[in-house]
């Protein structure tokens, strides 16, 4: 292995960073002091490679501090953690918060995303500059969607130290977004969980009934109303039991893709090779969703308990949460949640009492869309770049670490407590035949209520926006996200399943619901839509690579163009967005049309 270590060397608040993560280095070639060190002999094979995975954590621990990544840092933790300098950069240049050149400690996210956008956040961003103005000791940066899109325009200020402290400005104002990058600790502190949920305290609430009624920091809390009921019962059924039960519900995955979890699940068990590993992906990044961000903030030991059952079907005796970076809240709910589990023997070496060992350790992302994509967030915990691999194989038979794994998000995980506590075949009732279940819709835009709803499928998409208050002058509803497909405000009768979607000619998604009405400009919003893919694609593979740029590319041209010259550029359009479909590696590049061609066939977005 050519290491190939430069000259830079770390500063003291830089080697204290990555000290207190991995602690003190034991030889000189991990960066130890000379005169106190063994020149004689350095970590290697097994052990060193076993350490890779830390590479991510370590990255944060340095921009957490100091707010940027030297050179010097750089190269001290690929000393310690015996990776080649080129591939940390590689890696560290992946993520869009964290940065190789020098920067203010103070960053502001600012959302341009589509809610914010139609919201105002070009201006809010160009109030706030005008406002901080040169010298300020802030960096102001765009950012794709914050997960914050009920309370749009949103910021979120980072200012580096020891600890790292956070603000967040929802509805963000330019007073109050420079308020929170100033003096994070004066901002005016977020509102309750319970606040995104319009529905909350109401009966029938399966997903979302403790969200608002539970105290989301006291475990005690938790058990008083139905906590580790499920577990328990988990525990009397068996991995086997637990198993038939979740495929006999018809559950399948709410992340997008829909596939059944009874099934992953003994794909998984079934697995010889061992250990097996289970992986939450909360790096919900897609534009317009923040339902996962609401029940790890308003529910948080749903998600522990759920993941323990996932684990104990499964075989899996680790757990990784994969946590997006601009959740801060999230973080420490779920941090100290963790913590009391494990205090109270409900994480750990047994589990209950009944000699069963499961933990969870959470990693956090660091602002890459395509981590999304499970085996790109497999590469991310490992230490590498965030890009997709090949399948086959499947993750149930090599995933993380190589080993075989199972991937589930928040929400469908949350479903497993009531599939376990109700019974199957009373969860199996609830929906449509195909679609069973309760399902829960990021509601934002154009409503008076943006929020998130928990409804059976089946319902319409007119009912959900007749909860949410749909405001006069609907021009259009973008369903699954960046990456679904609009809809016209005269197809409101569209049942929310995922067959029922797939039949009009667009998805469900994750459940992403965003209303436009006549006052949101259509292209801009296509641009913008066309500006996240590119820059979101890793640029593994040729066609979403280049692909997204052409794509940007010719809706810049038809901005400016009307007629003949504009019909030339929808052709190319329609070439590149079929080549993406067919040909990229992933769901990323395979989607990265879908919301433009479906504003220009079903709404004449450029007629």
């Amino acid at each position: 292995m050519d290491l190939h270590f430069g000259d830079s060397k770390p500063t003291d608040e830089e080697r204290a960073a990555v000290d207190a993560l991995l602690g003190p280095p034991e030889s000189s070639w991990e960066g130890a002091d000379r005169s106190d060190a063994d020149l004689r002999w350095a970590r290697g094979g097994r052990a060193a490679r076993d350490r890779r995975d830390l590479l991510l954590p370590g990255l944060h621990a340095i921009n957490d501090r100091v707010g940027w990544i030297s050179d010097g840092a750089l190269d001290y933790l690929c000393r310690r953690l015996t990776v080649p300098p080129a591939e940390a950069y590689g890696v560290a240049t992946f993520y869009a918060m964290f940065s190789v050149r020098p920067r203010p400690a103070t960053v502001l996210h600012v959302c341009t995303d589509l809610a914010c956008a139609a919201a105002g956040a070009p201006q809010l961003c160009a109030g706030i500059e005008e406002r901080l103005g040169p010298g300020s000791g802030v960096s102001v940066e765009r950012s794709p969607c914050l997960g914050l899109c009920e309370r749009a325009p949103a910021a979120l200020a980072v200012k580096a130290g020891d600890p790292v402290r956070t603000a967040v400005s929802a509805p963000a104002t330019v007073e109050e977004a420079v308020l929170a990058a100033s003096a994070p600790d004066s901002s005016p502190e977020e509102p309750p969980a319970a606040l995104a949920v319009p529905q909350a305290g109401q009966d029938g609430l399966m997903l979302l009934h403790r969200v608002g009624v539970v105290d989301p920091a006291s475990l005690d809390d938790y058990r008083a109303h139905g906590g580790y009921t499920a577990l328990r019962r988990a525990f009397e059924l068996g991995p086997a039991g637990v198993i038939r039960e979740v495929t006999d519900s018809g559950l399948v995955g709410r992340g997008g893709a829909a596939f059944p979890t009874g099934r992953k699940w003994q794909a998984t068990a079934s697995q010889p090779d061992h250990p097996h590993y289970l992986v939450c992906n909360a790096d919900e990044s897609e534009p317009g969703t923040f339902k996962d961000r609401v029940l790890m903030e308003g529910d948080p030991y749903a998600l522990i308990e759920a993941m323990t059952i996932a684990g104990y079907a499964t075989g899996a005796h680790r757990g990784y949460l994969y946590l997006r970076g601009e959740y801060p809240r999230s973080l420490h709910r779920l941090e100290h949640a963790i913590a009391q589990a494990r205090a109270r023997g409900l994480l750990g070496d047994d589990v209950l009492g009944q000699g069963y060992a499961f933990d969870i350790e959470i990693r956090r992302g660091a602002g890459a869309y395509i981590c999304g994509e499970e085996t790109a967030l497999f590469n991310s915990i490992e230490g590498y770049r965030g890009e997709p691999r090949s399948k086959p194989p499947f993750p149930v038979e090599k995933g993380l670490f190589g080993k075989p794994t199972v991937e589930n998000n928040v929400e469908t995980l949350v479903n497993v407590l009531p599939i376990l506590t109700m019974g199957a075949p009373a969860y199996a009732a609830i929906g449509t035949q195909r679609s069973t279940g309760p399902k829960l819709f990021c509601v934002s835009g154009s409503v008076e209520r943006p929020g998130v709803y928990e409804l059976p499928f089946g319902a319409t998409l007119g009912e959900l926006l007749a909860l949410a208050g749909v405001r006069d002058g609907l021009r259009a509803v973008l369903l699954g996200g960046a990456a679904g497909g609009f809809v016209r405000a005269d197809e409101l009768d569209i049942p929310l399943t995922f067959e029922g979607t797939r039949e009009a000619g667009t998805t469900l998604g994750s459940g992403v619901v965003m209303a436009f009405d006549d006052t949101v400009p259509l292209p801009r919003l296509l641009l913008r839509i066309a500006e996240f893919f590119r820059d979101e694609s890793c640029g593994q593979c040729v066609p979403c690579r280049v692909g997204t740029v052409r794509q940007e590319e010719a809706l810049h041209r038809i901005a400016e163009r009307t007629g003949a010259a504009a019909a030339g550029d929808i052709a190319l359009l329609r070439e590149v967005g079929r080549a993406m479909r067919d040909a990229s590696i992933c769901g990323l590049g395979q989607t990265a049309w879908n919301a433009v061609e479906s504003a220009i066939d079903r709404l004449g977005a450029y007629e």
